[in-house]
C-alpha cells in the first residue's frame, strides 16, 4: 500500500511547518503607511488593501513536475502549470490576476530549454487574461540537481492580483448551498510524487498506459486555468466560497468554512489515470481524494436555486456539474463507486 507520506510528502508535517514559519514571522510584522493586510482571508491569497483598493498576492510552484520535463525533454508545459497554480488560487478570493512575475533557478541555463519554459509561461498568462512582466533566472549549479546533469532547474511564479467587488471567503457558506465542480484536465501539479513513483514503478516514462495515453502524457498535462469561466460567472451570480482543489485535494473545501460539511454525492468520475495510480499503488480511497482532484480542479459554492443556472454558464468554457451540497456538520463526504469516504 502506497500513501503520499510514502512516497516522500507529508501533508501533516508540511502544515506544522507552515504554523512555525507564520509563527515567527508574527512577530515582525510591519504595515506601510497606506498598506494593510485584511486579517483572516488569505487561505489561497494574502489580500492587502492599499489605498483602498483590494489587491492579492501570491506565489506557488509547479513541485515535482519539473523532474518529468526532464525525464521526457518536453520544457513547455510546466509554465502553464505555473501560472496555472497562481491564477487559480488568487480568482478563489474573486480576484482577476493583473501580473505575473517568474523565477526560474537553473543548473545550467540553457537557452533552448529556457526558451520552451517561456512558451508555456507565455501562453498561460495569456489565458489568465494578463501579463508577465519581469522575473529572475538565477544559476544554482551546487544548488539546483535534475533527472539529467545539467538540466536541472526549479520555476515559481508570483501572481498580483485585484479584487472586484468584496473578497470572497466562504464565510458566506450556509447548509443548504449547492457545491458547483468543475472539471479538472488531469492530474495537474499536485500529487505528482506520488503519481510519479507508482507509474514509474512499472512503467517507461514513455510507455503507454491502458487508456491509450502515455506516461509523460498524463504526468505532463497543463493544469486547467479557470480564471475566464469564473470572472464570468462571478458577474451575475452570487458565490459563496471557492475551492481550488490542489495539494489536499477535496479537503480544501475546509479552508472555506470548517463547521459545516461538504457532501459529494455525485462527484465527477476520476481520470483514467487516478484509477491506474489506484490500483497499481494499492492506494486506498481516501489517500486518493486527500491526495488528488480526482477529476474536480475546482468547485463553487452557490445558493441552491442558482446552481443549474451557474453550471450552464461555466459549461460554455468547461464540463461542469452540481456534484454535491453544504450540510450541517463537518469534515468532507464523498460517494463514489460505492465508497464513503470520510475526510
Amino acid at each position: 500500500m502506497m500513501t503520499y507520506k510514502d512516497a516522500g510528502v507529508d501533508i501533516d508535517k508540511e502544515a506544522l511547518a507552515v504554523r512555525a514559519i507564520r509563527d515567527v514571522l508574527e512577530k515582525y510584522k510591519v504595515e506601510p503607511e497606506g498598506c494593510r493586510e485584511v486579517e483572516g482571508i488569505g487561505h489561497y491569497a494574502a489580500v492587502l488593501e492599499v489605498h483602498g483598493e483590494l489587491l492579492t498576492l501570491n506565489v506557488d510552484g509547479v513541485g515535482s513536475k519539473v523532474l518529468v520535463a526532464q525525464l521526457v525533454g518536453q520544457y513547455d508545459t510546466v509554465g502553464i502549470d505555473a501560472i496555472a497554480m497562481n491564477a487559480n488560487d488568487a480568482v478563489c478570493l474573486g480576484a482577476r490576476p493583473l501580473a505575473f512575475l517568474d523565477y526560474l533557478a537553473m543548473e545550467d541555463p540553457d537557452p533552448d530549454i529556457c526558451a520552451e519554459i517561456a512558451e508555456g509561461l507565455g501562453k498561460g498568462a495569456r489565458e489568465a487574461g494578463a501579463p508577465i512582466v519581469g522575473g529572475e533566472l538565477a544559476t544554482l549549479p551546487e544548488v539546483i540537481r535534475g533527472e539529467e546533469e545539467g538540466r536541472g532547474f526549479d520555476l515559481v511564479v508570483a501572481c498580483l492580483g485585484r479584487v472586484e467587488g468584496d473578497p470572497i471567503t466562504g464565510e458566506d457558506v450556509e447548509p443548504g448551498d449547492a457545491i458547483v465542480g468543475l472539471r479538472s484536465s488531469g492530474i495537474h501539479s499536485n500529487g505528482l510524487t506520488l503519481a510519479r513513483k507508482v507509474l514509474l514503478s512499472e512503467y517507461d516514462v514513455h510507455d503507454e498506459l491502458p487508456h491509450g495515453k502515455t506516461v509523460a502524457e498524463e504526468l505532463l498535462e497543463p493544469t486547467r486555468i479557470y480564471v475566464r469561466p469564473i470572472m464570468e460567472v462571478l458577474r451575475d451570480y452570487e458565490v459563496r466560497g471557492i475551492a481550488h482543489i490542489t495539494g489536499g485535494g477535496v479537503e480544501n473545501l475546509k479552508r472555506l468554512r470548517d463547521d459545516v460539511r461538504y457532501v459529494l454525492d455525485d462527484p465527477f468520475e476520476p481520470h483514467p489515470v487516478f484509477e491506474i495510480i489506484r490500483e497499481l499503488g494499492n492506494v486506498p480511497v481516501d489517500e486518493m481524494y486527500r491526495t488528488f482532484n480526482m477529476g474536480m480542479g475546482m468547485a463553487l459554492i452557490v445558493p441552491d436555486e442558482e446552481a443549474e443556472d451557474v453550471v450552464d454558464e461555466v459549461s460554455k468554457h468547461v464540463e461542469s456539474k452540481i456534484v454535491g451540497r453544504v450540510e450541517e456538520g463537518r469534515g468532507v463526504v464523498v460517494y463514489a463507486d460505492g465508497h464513503e469516504v470520510k475526510l
